[in-house]
């Protein structure tokens, strides 16, 4: 069982509706492999993202760093692991993860791991999501002036357990912090193996 990309199909036209800063959205007429049919999808086109989970010992267990952010299409504070963009097509997403890490959290890593490789919403988004396991940290030497949603950002320390705990109960609600929070917890109790940061995926 594996998740694998698929060329069969004919696109026949592809169109930008709209483009913006960060994302577009996108229509493309095409035709399924084996049927006649010309079908219309319309999607969001997105560079792709990484997102970190830093995580530390504690006196009850592993910490993992949180930060909070107001996000206006929700019009509400969450509280997220830390995550970026991929600023440029090709961008190698362990370099993209280690920049998103020293901006918003302060800290370089020693030590990465992949978690988990998602689509976010594949059935409207083309977004790719890499989430990272980050320890053995230290302070970070980049000088970064966090502005506008980010200016407020504050940062906690949180238990593993309690973060699991805070997933479960309705507390958190951003998807990728949840993926990132229940998948480090996973590999942690020893289901699954944790990769290495250069592992391939389906982008």
């Amino acid at each position: 069982m594996i998740d694998r990309h698929d060329d069969r199909h004919t696109i026949h036209s592809s169109d930008t509706i709209y483009e913006g800063n960060v994302f577009s959205f996108v229509s493309d007429h095409l035709t399924l492999e084996g049927q006649d049919t010309v079908l219309r999808r319309e999607y969001i086109a997105h560079p792709g993202a990484v997102a970190i989970v830093p995580m530390r010992s504690g006196s009850n267990g592993p910490e993992v760093l949180l930060l909070s952010q107001y996000r206006h299409p929700v019009q509400a504070v969450l509280w997220e692991i830390p995550a970026g963009l991929l600023d440029k097509d090709g961008e190698d997403p362990l370099e993209a993860a280690k920049r998103e890490l020293a901006e918003e959290a302060g800290l370089d890593a020693e030590t990465w791991h992949v978690l988990v490789d998602i689509f976010s919403s594949p059935g409207c988004l083309s977004e790719s999501l890499r989430i990272f396991l980050a320890r053995d940290l230290r302070p970070s030497a980049l000088v970064y002036e966090r502005t506008e949603e980010e200016a407020d950002m504050v940062h906690e320390w949180v238990a593993l357990s309690d973060a699991i705990t805070a997933a479960h109960d309705g507390s958190l609600h951003n998807a990728t912090t949840l993926t990132g929070l229940l998948s480090a917890a996973s590999a942690l109790a020893g289901h699954g193996t944790l990769r290495e940061p250069d592992a391939p995926w389906l982008r």
